[in-house]
Protein backbone atom coordinates (compact mmCIF):
# COMPACT_ATOMS: atom_id res chain seq x y z
CA UNK A 1 0.00 0.00 0.00
CA UNK A 2 0.59 3.60 -0.38
CA UNK A 3 0.99 6.02 1.99
CA UNK A 4 -2.64 7.70 0.22
CA UNK A 5 -4.06 4.36 0.40
CA UNK A 6 -3.71 4.26 3.79
CA UNK A 7 -4.77 7.39 5.05
CA UNK A 8 -8.09 6.57 2.73
CA UNK A 9 -8.59 3.61 4.33
CA UNK A 10 -8.78 5.24 7.93
CA UNK A 11 -11.01 8.10 6.69
CA UNK A 12 -13.06 5.69 5.36
CA UNK A 13 -13.26 3.56 8.45
CA UNK A 14 -14.44 6.95 10.21
CA UNK A 15 -17.05 7.11 7.53
CA UNK A 16 -17.95 3.46 8.45
CA UNK A 17 -18.22 4.27 12.03
CA UNK A 18 -20.24 6.95 11.77
CA UNK A 19 -22.97 5.00 10.01
CA UNK A 20 -22.66 1.47 12.04
CA UNK A 21 -23.93 2.84 15.04
CA UNK A 22 -25.38 -0.56 16.53
CA UNK A 23 -22.24 -2.86 16.91
CA UNK A 24 -20.45 0.14 18.83
CA UNK A 25 -22.75 0.90 21.49
CA UNK A 26 -22.77 -3.13 21.75
CA UNK A 27 -18.87 -2.49 22.26
CA UNK A 28 -19.91 0.44 25.07
CA UNK A 29 -22.45 -1.27 27.12
CA UNK A 30 -19.84 -4.67 26.91
CA UNK A 31 -16.52 -2.85 27.72
CA UNK A 32 -18.23 -2.12 31.14
CA UNK A 33 -18.47 -5.38 32.23
CA UNK A 34 -14.53 -6.23 30.92
CA UNK A 35 -13.70 -3.17 33.12
CA UNK A 36 -15.79 -1.65 35.70
CA UNK A 37 -13.98 1.93 34.99
CA UNK A 38 -14.96 1.86 31.65
CA UNK A 39 -18.56 3.50 32.03
CA UNK A 40 -20.31 3.71 28.93
CA UNK A 41 -19.74 7.60 29.41
CA UNK A 42 -16.42 7.19 29.05
CA UNK A 43 -15.67 4.32 26.70
CA UNK A 44 -17.86 7.03 24.08
CA UNK A 45 -15.58 10.00 25.28
CA UNK A 46 -12.06 7.75 24.11
CA UNK A 47 -14.15 6.67 20.96
CA UNK A 48 -14.93 9.85 19.16
CA UNK A 49 -11.95 11.49 20.70
CA UNK A 50 -10.16 8.73 18.79
CA UNK A 51 -12.07 9.11 15.70
CA UNK A 52 -12.22 12.53 15.36
CA UNK A 53 -8.45 11.80 14.46
CA UNK A 54 -9.38 9.85 11.38
CA UNK A 55 -9.92 12.82 8.99
CA UNK A 56 -8.12 13.38 5.49
CA UNK A 57 -6.82 16.93 6.13
CA UNK A 58 -5.69 16.63 9.63
CA UNK A 59 -3.80 13.07 8.70
CA UNK A 60 -2.13 14.40 5.32
CA UNK A 61 -0.85 17.17 7.17
CA UNK A 62 0.15 15.07 9.93
CA UNK A 63 2.22 12.93 7.67
CA UNK A 64 3.14 15.16 4.97
CA UNK A 65 6.93 16.34 6.34
CA UNK A 66 7.67 12.10 5.80
CA UNK A 67 6.04 11.91 2.60
CA UNK A 68 8.80 10.73 1.18
CA UNK A 69 10.21 8.21 4.23
CA UNK A 70 6.92 6.61 4.45
CA UNK A 71 5.98 6.15 0.90
CA UNK A 72 5.62 2.41 0.51
CA UNK A 73 5.00 -0.18 2.96
CA UNK A 74 8.24 -0.87 5.08
CA UNK A 75 8.67 -4.78 6.05
CA UNK A 76 9.85 -4.34 9.52
CA UNK A 77 7.33 -4.68 12.57
CA UNK A 78 7.10 -2.44 15.62
CA UNK A 79 5.81 -4.49 19.03
CA UNK A 80 2.99 -2.49 20.58
CA UNK A 81 2.24 -3.43 24.60
CA UNK A 82 -0.59 -1.07 25.10
CA UNK A 83 -1.62 0.03 28.33
CA UNK A 84 -5.50 -0.18 29.60
CA UNK A 85 -6.01 2.70 32.32
CA UNK A 86 -8.15 4.87 29.69
CA UNK A 87 -10.06 3.26 27.08
CA UNK A 88 -8.26 2.96 23.68
CA UNK A 89 -5.17 4.83 25.17
CA UNK A 90 -2.82 2.91 22.93
CA UNK A 91 -4.62 3.91 19.84
CA UNK A 92 -2.57 6.31 18.70
CA UNK A 93 0.89 3.74 18.89
CA UNK A 94 -1.31 2.08 16.32
CA UNK A 95 -2.47 4.58 13.89
CA UNK A 96 0.86 6.08 13.54
CA UNK A 97 2.68 2.85 12.64
CA UNK A 98 0.76 1.83 10.47
CA UNK A 99 0.33 5.10 8.71
CA UNK A 100 3.89 4.90 8.51
CA UNK A 101 3.17 1.53 6.20
CA UNK A 102 5.32 -0.65 9.42
CA UNK A 103 3.15 -4.28 10.52
CA UNK A 104 2.66 -4.36 14.06
CA UNK A 105 1.86 -6.90 16.91
CA UNK A 106 0.06 -5.39 19.73
CA UNK A 107 -0.35 -7.14 22.74
CA UNK A 108 -3.52 -5.09 24.31
CA UNK A 109 -4.48 -4.71 28.16
CA UNK A 110 -6.77 -7.51 29.68
CA UNK A 111 -8.15 -3.94 31.27
CA UNK A 112 -8.91 -2.91 27.17
CA UNK A 113 -9.54 -5.85 25.16
CA UNK A 114 -12.57 -4.88 23.10
CA UNK A 115 -12.09 -1.40 21.49
CA UNK A 116 -8.81 -1.43 19.31
CA UNK A 117 -9.48 -5.21 18.32
CA UNK A 118 -13.35 -4.29 16.94
CA UNK A 119 -11.80 -0.88 14.95
CA UNK A 120 -8.56 -2.25 13.37
CA UNK A 121 -10.79 -5.51 12.59
CA UNK A 122 -13.29 -3.36 10.66
CA UNK A 123 -10.21 -1.53 9.37
CA UNK A 124 -8.90 -4.51 7.28
CA UNK A 125 -12.61 -4.97 6.01
CA UNK A 126 -12.12 -1.96 4.71
CA UNK A 127 -8.98 -2.37 3.14
CA UNK A 128 -7.96 -6.04 3.17
CA UNK A 129 -3.96 -5.46 2.80
CA UNK A 130 -3.71 -4.59 6.65
CA UNK A 131 -4.58 -8.41 7.57
CA UNK A 132 -0.85 -8.95 7.04
CA UNK A 133 0.04 -5.76 8.70
CA UNK A 134 -1.95 -5.98 12.20
CA UNK A 135 -1.38 -9.20 14.57
CA UNK A 136 -2.87 -9.60 17.98
CA UNK A 137 -0.57 -11.39 20.19
CA UNK A 138 -0.22 -12.82 24.35
CA UNK A 139 3.29 -12.01 23.72
CA UNK A 140 5.71 -10.39 21.05
CA UNK A 141 8.16 -12.45 18.67
CA UNK A 142 10.25 -11.51 15.82
CA UNK A 143 9.90 -7.77 15.62
CA UNK A 144 12.01 -4.99 15.37
CA UNK A 145 11.33 -2.15 17.10
CA UNK A 146 9.08 -1.65 20.06
CA UNK A 147 6.85 0.87 21.79
CA UNK A 148 5.55 -0.40 24.97
CA UNK A 149 3.45 1.18 27.90
CA UNK A 150 3.15 0.70 31.56
CA UNK A 151 3.76 1.79 35.06
CA UNK A 152 7.02 3.05 36.88
CA UNK A 153 7.70 -0.35 37.77
CA UNK A 154 6.93 -2.14 34.71
CA UNK A 155 9.04 -0.11 32.54
CA UNK A 156 12.26 -1.17 34.57
CA UNK A 157 11.79 -4.32 32.88
CA UNK A 158 11.03 -3.13 29.66
CA UNK A 159 14.12 -1.21 29.70
CA UNK A 160 16.05 -4.64 30.74
CA UNK A 161 14.43 -6.83 28.26
CA UNK A 162 14.17 -4.58 25.27
CA UNK A 163 17.42 -3.14 25.78
CA UNK A 164 19.35 -4.02 23.03
CA UNK A 165 16.04 -3.13 20.35
CA UNK A 166 15.06 0.21 19.21
CA UNK A 167 12.28 1.23 21.97
CA UNK A 168 10.06 4.00 23.00
CA UNK A 169 9.45 3.38 26.94
CA UNK A 170 6.79 5.15 29.02
CA UNK A 171 6.48 5.12 32.65
CA UNK A 172 4.02 6.99 35.13
CA UNK A 173 3.21 11.09 34.25
CA UNK A 174 0.75 13.22 34.72
CA UNK A 175 -0.93 16.58 34.10
CA UNK A 176 -0.41 19.47 36.52
CA UNK A 177 -2.79 22.98 35.98
CA UNK A 178 -1.24 26.58 36.53
CA UNK A 179 -4.33 29.07 38.60
CA UNK A 180 -3.80 32.83 38.36
CA UNK A 181 -6.33 33.62 39.88
CA UNK A 182 -7.65 35.52 36.88
CA UNK A 183 -9.55 32.34 35.55
CA UNK A 184 -13.61 32.53 34.50
CA UNK A 185 -15.94 30.33 35.96
CA UNK A 186 -15.99 28.31 32.57
CA UNK A 187 -12.21 28.01 33.24
CA UNK A 188 -12.54 26.45 36.26
CA UNK A 189 -15.11 24.40 35.16
CA UNK A 190 -13.29 23.01 32.53
CA UNK A 191 -10.34 22.19 34.60
CA UNK A 192 -13.25 19.45 36.23
CA UNK A 193 -12.57 18.04 32.70
CA UNK A 194 -9.08 17.39 33.06
CA UNK A 195 -9.41 16.27 36.58
CA UNK A 196 -12.17 13.88 36.15
CA UNK A 197 -12.62 12.51 32.67
CA UNK A 198 -11.75 9.02 32.50
CA UNK A 199 -11.82 8.96 36.62
CA UNK A 200 -8.92 11.00 36.37
CA UNK A 201 -6.61 7.38 35.40
CA UNK A 202 -4.94 8.98 32.75
CA UNK A 203 -1.50 10.03 32.08
CA UNK A 204 -3.08 13.57 31.24
CA UNK A 205 -5.35 13.87 33.81
CA UNK A 206 -4.95 16.73 36.21
CA UNK A 207 -3.47 14.94 39.62
CA UNK A 208 -1.51 18.60 40.89
CA UNK A 209 -2.65 22.13 41.15
CA UNK A 210 -0.79 25.43 41.94
CA UNK A 211 -2.72 27.77 43.41
CA UNK A 212 -1.86 31.71 44.30
CA UNK A 213 -0.86 32.45 47.52
CA UNK A 214 -4.13 33.17 49.59
CA UNK A 215 -6.69 31.89 46.82
CA UNK A 216 -10.54 31.59 47.19
CA UNK A 217 -10.80 27.72 46.91
CA UNK A 218 -14.77 28.27 47.10
CA UNK A 219 -14.69 29.35 43.77
CA UNK A 220 -12.69 26.25 42.51
CA UNK A 221 -14.90 23.96 44.62
CA UNK A 222 -18.17 25.81 43.24
CA UNK A 223 -17.22 25.85 39.80
CA UNK A 224 -16.35 21.78 39.55
CA UNK A 225 -19.65 21.49 41.73
CA UNK A 226 -21.06 19.96 38.11
CA UNK A 227 -19.08 16.88 38.33
CA UNK A 228 -20.11 15.64 41.65
CA UNK A 229 -21.75 12.51 40.82
CA UNK A 230 -18.64 11.18 39.63
CA UNK A 231 -18.79 9.77 43.75
CA UNK A 232 -22.19 7.36 42.54
CA UNK A 233 -19.29 5.12 40.73
CA UNK A 234 -18.63 2.80 43.71
CA UNK A 235 -14.84 2.24 42.84
CA UNK A 236 -14.09 5.98 42.47
CA UNK A 237 -15.47 6.40 46.06
CA UNK A 238 -14.06 3.44 47.35
CA UNK A 239 -10.49 5.54 46.73
CA UNK A 240 -12.18 9.17 47.89
CA UNK A 241 -13.17 7.20 51.06
CA UNK A 242 -10.11 5.56 51.58
CA UNK A 243 -7.97 8.33 51.29
CA UNK A 244 -10.36 10.80 53.57
CA UNK A 245 -10.03 8.61 56.14
CA UNK A 246 -6.31 8.17 55.78
CA UNK A 247 -6.18 12.07 56.23
CA UNK A 248 -8.69 11.96 59.41
CA UNK A 249 -6.70 9.29 61.15
CA UNK A 250 -3.21 11.09 60.20
CA UNK A 251 -4.68 14.59 60.85
CA UNK A 252 -3.20 15.85 57.16
CA UNK A 253 -4.72 19.11 56.78
CA UNK A 254 -6.57 19.24 53.53
CA UNK A 255 -9.87 20.42 51.97
CA UNK A 256 -13.02 18.38 50.89
CA UNK A 257 -15.60 19.04 49.36
CA UNK A 258 -17.44 15.75 49.26
CA UNK A 259 -15.73 13.98 45.98
CA UNK A 260 -12.40 15.69 45.79
CA UNK A 261 -9.54 15.77 48.34
CA UNK A 262 -7.42 19.03 48.22
CA UNK A 263 -4.20 18.62 49.87
CA UNK A 264 -0.94 20.16 49.79
CA UNK A 265 2.08 18.30 48.78
CA UNK A 266 4.76 18.70 46.90
CA UNK A 267 4.45 15.76 44.99
CA UNK A 268 3.04 15.60 41.21
CA UNK A 269 1.21 12.17 41.18
CA UNK A 270 -2.01 12.10 43.76
CA UNK A 271 -4.13 9.05 44.82
CA UNK A 272 -7.21 8.24 43.07
CA UNK A 273 -9.94 10.83 44.20
CA UNK A 274 -6.79 13.53 45.57
CA UNK A 275 -5.56 16.56 44.29
CA UNK A 276 -2.30 17.79 45.53
CA UNK A 277 -1.50 21.38 45.29
CA UNK A 278 0.49 24.23 46.11
CA UNK A 279 0.28 28.04 46.89
CA UNK A 280 2.81 30.64 45.40
CA UNK A 281 4.06 33.96 45.12
CA UNK A 282 5.88 34.28 42.13
CA UNK A 283 5.37 32.36 39.04
CA UNK A 284 8.61 32.08 38.00
CA UNK A 285 9.35 29.68 41.38
CA UNK A 286 6.61 27.45 39.67
CA UNK A 287 8.56 27.84 36.68
CA UNK A 288 11.46 26.46 37.77
CA UNK A 289 9.60 23.48 39.93
CA UNK A 290 7.78 22.50 36.67
CA UNK A 291 11.43 22.20 34.46
CA UNK A 292 13.20 20.10 37.26
CA UNK A 293 9.91 17.72 37.20
CA UNK A 294 9.73 17.85 33.25
CA UNK A 295 10.20 14.25 32.96
CA UNK A 296 7.02 14.00 35.47
CA UNK A 297 4.67 15.77 33.83
CA UNK A 298 2.89 14.70 30.64
CA UNK A 299 1.51 18.50 30.00
CA UNK A 300 0.72 21.41 32.27
CA UNK A 301 -3.21 23.60 32.03
CA UNK A 302 -2.73 26.97 32.40
CA UNK A 303 -3.55 30.48 30.43
CA UNK A 304 0.33 31.50 31.41
CA UNK A 305 3.34 30.77 29.31
CA UNK A 306 5.55 28.37 30.96
CA UNK A 307 8.77 28.25 29.57
CA UNK A 308 11.10 25.22 29.06
CA UNK A 309 8.19 22.49 30.58
CA UNK A 310 5.59 20.63 29.13
CA UNK A 311 3.14 21.69 26.57
CA UNK A 312 1.00 24.24 27.48
CA UNK A 313 -3.25 23.38 26.90
CA UNK A 314 -6.47 25.09 27.54
CA UNK A 315 -8.73 24.24 30.37
CA UNK A 316 -10.53 20.89 29.65
CA UNK A 317 -8.40 20.08 26.92
CA UNK A 318 -6.05 17.68 28.40
CA UNK A 319 -7.57 14.36 26.94
CA UNK A 320 -8.09 15.58 23.54
CA UNK A 321 -4.90 15.25 21.94
CA UNK A 322 -4.52 15.98 18.51
CA UNK A 323 -1.94 14.07 16.11
CA UNK A 324 0.89 15.90 16.82
CA UNK A 325 0.69 15.91 20.70
CA UNK A 326 3.08 12.89 21.07
CA UNK A 327 2.96 11.02 24.68
CA UNK A 328 5.97 12.13 26.60
CA UNK A 329 6.81 14.51 24.08
CA UNK A 330 8.78 11.47 22.01
CA UNK A 331 7.21 11.92 17.92
CA UNK A 332 6.69 8.47 17.00
CA UNK A 333 7.16 9.23 13.75
CA UNK A 334 10.68 10.24 13.85
CA UNK A 335 11.03 7.43 15.60
CA UNK A 336 9.73 5.20 12.91
CA UNK A 337 11.83 7.05 10.24
CA UNK A 338 15.18 6.62 12.21
CA UNK A 339 14.84 3.02 12.01
CA UNK A 340 12.94 1.40 8.69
Amino acid sequence: MTSNQRIKAFVNLKLHLSKEVQPLINIIQSSKHQNPWFTPENVERALQANINLLNSDDLIKWTDPYSKDFQEDNSKTVGLILAGNIPMVGFHDVLACLIAGFSVQIKVSADDKLLIPYLLNKLIEIEPHFSSKIAFVDRLSNFDLVIATGSNNSSRYFEYYFKNIPHIIRKNRNAVALISGDEIENDLKNLGHDLFDYFGLGCRNVSKIYFPEGYNYSKFFEAIEYFSSISNHYKYHNNYEYNKAIYLINRDKHLDNGFLLLKEDKRIASPLGVAYFEEYNNVKEVEKTLQEERELIQCIVSKTEIKGSAPIVNFGRTQMPGLNDYADGVNILDFLKSHK
